[in-house]
């Protein structure tokens, strides 16, 4: 299991006000993480950032621990933006621990650049998702970040972006597709192009809160105590934007199991 969070609002705030510096952040949940029913103790196998700026979309990825980038936590607290995506990463095993397998996944489609996570696993890979992997470009499966479940996740869910669907539909498409050949598979999936987030909860825990001035950030794990954080029931898809949480058109993930 991994970790991830976004982070939406109207006024720049630095990478280390949500990615380190919170009680229980990002940096925290890396070596005591609260909820590892999926198995494994900490996420040490790397981690990335993504952050939406002027000049576009940054990523910093690394393969290993994110308390040991001494580098990433000094640049955190200098970088500001409004858009963020970060994760921190468990491998699963069997699959490769890379930098180039490290969330947040970077690609453009419909006209946006999107940043993608995924915490949890496709069970039985990749057998079980093989014809699913079937109905992708040979491109697609060829340019992969890397072979592992949540590359082929976000394969998945570009190519219906790409195809035109809503992310949200494209979120909750996956979902039922992947639950139907791989019962049983963890699929919190986190999806954002810089404006919004959608964000799904399946077989994992996800919270979520809104700030004073509309920001709203989504989190494997509240990055505090604050009473503020409201969790997200299993088998739900999330839409987020700055201002609030908004009830997406899509049918919750529940209903598609």
């Amino acid at each position: 299991m991994c970790r991830h969070l976004a982070h939406l609002g109207p006024t720049p705030v630095t990478l280390a006000s949500v990615v380190t510096e919170p009680s229980h952040s990002l940096l925290v949940q890396s070596y005591a993480p609260a909820d590892m029913r999926g198995g494994g103790t900490v996420n040490a196998d790397g981690f990335g950032v993504g952050w939406y700026g002027r000049a576009g979309l940054h990523l910093y990825q690394r393969d290993d621990p994110m308390w040991t980038d001494a580098s990433f936590l000094d640049l955190a607290r200098a970088v500001e933006t409004t858009a963020l995506v970060a994760a921190v990463r468990s491998a699963t095993v069997g699959m490769p621990v890379s930098t180039a397998a490290c969330a947040p996944f970077r690609g453009e489609a419909a006209g946006s650049t999107w940043l993608f996570s995924h915490n949890g696993v496709v069970r039985g890979w990749p057998h079980r998702v093989a014809e699913l992997a079937a109905t992708l470009p040979a491109v697609d499966l060829l340019t992969m970040e890397a072979a592992t479940d949540s590359s082929l996740l976000w394969a998945l869910v570009r190519a219906r972006i790409a195809a035109g669907k809503d992310p949200a539909d494209a979120l909750a498409g996956v979902v039922a597709d992947v639950l139907a050949a791989a019962p049983g598979s963890r699929l919190n999936l986190l999806l954002s192009d810089g404006g919004h987030v959608v964000a799904t909860a399946v077989h994992h825990a996800l919270s979520y809160r809104t700030h004073p001035d509309g920001a709203v950030t989504v989190a494997s794990e509240p990055l505090d105590g604050d009473p503020a954080w409201v969790a997200v029931p299993d088998g739900s898809l999330l839409v987020a934007r700055p201002g609030g949480v908004h009830d997406p058109p899509a049918v919750a993930v529940a209903a598609l199991v």
